[in-house]
């Protein structure tokens, strides 16, 4: 026999969303999400602001692992992304999206240089300018 579902014809929710779970439950989710988020914002700025305290080549560093705790947040606690077998198909969304930035990030760092190694030095631009 096929497995029968306590949910109203039509209801509208998001799969692998428990029907029968108390909406104070998604309210204290979201504000912690919110706490979290708003604090490693604050312990970003923080760390960019007043440089003194940390050792300077570790600040781009603690900034990058900040950014990536931060996204972690925002993925777990807006996104709702999880690893259970009903989320697969946002798990694989989100890495396609991951690999479609870092391409684009490579490819223009790529080029970028490729241009800075074959140009000419801004001097020799200028020069030929001036002969003209």
């Amino acid at each position: 026999m096929s497995e029968q579902h306590n949910t109203p014809q039509g209801a509208d929710r998001a799969p692998g969303e428990d029907a029968h779970r108390d909406p104070i439950d998604g309210v204290v989710g979201y504000l912690i999400g919110l706490v979290l988020a708003a604090a490693l914002t604050g312990v970003s700025f923080w760390i960019a602001i007043d440089g003194g305290v940390f050792w300077q080549p570790g600040v781009a560093i603690g900034l990058l692992v900040l950014a990536v705790a931060q996204m972690g947040i925002h993925l777990v606690f807006f996104l709702h992304l999880t690893s259970g077998p009903d989320n697969t198909n946002n798990a694989l969304a989100v890495a396609f999206g991951v690999l479609v930035v870092v391409l684009v990030c490579v490819g223009t760092l790529w080029i970028m240089s490729n241009l800075n190694a074959n140009m000419m030095p801004p001097e020799t631009m200028t020069n030929m300018q001036m002969q003209r």
